[in-house]
């Protein structure tokens, strides 16, 4: 891969502020209820999440948060979008449900949507990542904990893109994105151990090129990152994972987002992408 391959590429975000964000209840292994949450800091760190996006050149919408959400503030989870197309989410724990509802009215109201509705349960970007530039486009799809397999097929209908299913056997790494990020339209990194033998080999044969990461890179919510491109947004406690993406010729950006963690997230569970 060349140096004029690492160009960035304009990208239209949404994200939403954890004004009422808290761990209230566990539904993930990094999640614990007896640590408090300082509340002031999360909203500090999120608004330098947004400003190092929008200092990029990005375009970040903001969904307004609801009270009884703490977790909307990652906003990749609420839905998935391809070329104008919506598939939306449908949450696995009763606890998220109405996110799936808040991030529907969004595109709803936009009016620019195709928006469909789930019947089969998966929360959205955190469980599909999509490459544009990868075998004429094709959607990665993780399964095992929070995401039905058959809303791979029901994900491939909508949206009108060959979607590869892959099994998540790691409870730490409960969604596809704390597992594998794309660092442009074609490339991607992960990290093996989160899959099982046979997603392994399905993602060796797909990107022999890839980044890989190992357990403490994904420990670290490192492969948790975005990018334009060019420029990997991932958090400050990722410094092996930054070292990584630098030496395969992208451009880290560390963003401390100490609290967020604490729900089990980070950069990529706080923005999901617009592809209109």
């Amino acid at each position: 891969m060349s140096y004029t391959e690492r160009l960035p590429r304009n990208r239209t975000y949404l994200m939403c502020p954890p004004e009422h964000f808290t761990v209230e209840y566990a539904i993930n292994p990094w999640m614990d209820t007896t640590v408090a949450v300082d509340a002031g800091l999360a909203l500090k760190q999120w608004e330098q999440l947004r400003t190092t996006l929008t200092g990029l050149g990005h375009v970040v919408h903001v969904l307004d948060p609801e009270p009884g959400l703490p977790d909307m503030v990652y906003s990749a989870n609420g839905a998935f979008s391809v070329d104008g197309t919506v598939y939306g989410a449908r949450f696995k724990y009763p606890q998220r449900s109405a996110e799936a509802v808040a991030h529907q009215a969004f595109y709803l109201a936009a009016e620019s949507w195709r928006f469909v509705a789930p019947e089969q349960v998966n929360e959205g970007e955190g469980d599909f990542a999509y490459l544009p530039g990868a075998y004429g486009g094709i959607v990665l799809a993780g399964y095992g904990f929070r995401t039905d397999p058959a809303a791979h097929a029901e994900a491939q209908e909508a949206l009108g893109r060959p979607v590869i299913s892959l099994r998540l056997v790691d409870p730490a790494f409960y969604h596809l994105d704390t597992a594998l990020a794309a660092l442009d339209d074609r490339h991607v990194t992960y990290y093996p151990e989160a899959f099982s033998p046979a997603s392994q080999r399905v993602l060796a044969q797909l990107f022999p090129d890839a980044v890989l990461a190992d357990r403490e890179d994904a420990e670290a919510f490192g492969l948790n990152l975005v990018s334009d491109g060019r420029h990997v947004i991932l958090n400050t406690e990722a410094v092996a994972m930054g070292h990584k993406v630098r030496d395969a010729g992208y451009l880290p950006v560390h963003v401390d987002l100490s609290e967020l963690k604490r729900g089990g997230g980070s950069v990529k569970c706080a923005v999901a992408e617009l592809r209109p």
